[in-house]
């Protein structure tokens, strides 16, 4: 199993994204899953904002909170 903590850093809140992967011997994905994480400066407390399990979600994620800040949350609570 395969853990990536990707954390930005933003002015009134961090973004954490976890992703957890698992592979096969020959490189095949067989498990995974991203979960996106935003916790307020000062605070211990971590709310789920999203959760997928397509290869690659997570990705296009961190380019648009890095692009767009806290607006692109706008847009995924919109969606």
């Amino acid at each position: 199993m395969r853990q990536t903590i990707t954390k930005i850093r933003g002015l009134t809140v961090n973004v954490e994204i976890v992703e957890m992967s698992q592979a096969d011997k020959n490189g095949s994905i067989l498990c995974y899953v991203a979960a996106i994480y935003i916790q307020a400066h000062g605070s211990a407390e971590k709310r789920l904002v999203r959760k997928s399990r397509l290869p690659g979600a997570a990705a296009a994620l961190k380019a648009e909170i890095r692009r767009d800040g806290i607006r692109a949350f706008a847009r995924i609570k919109a969606g």
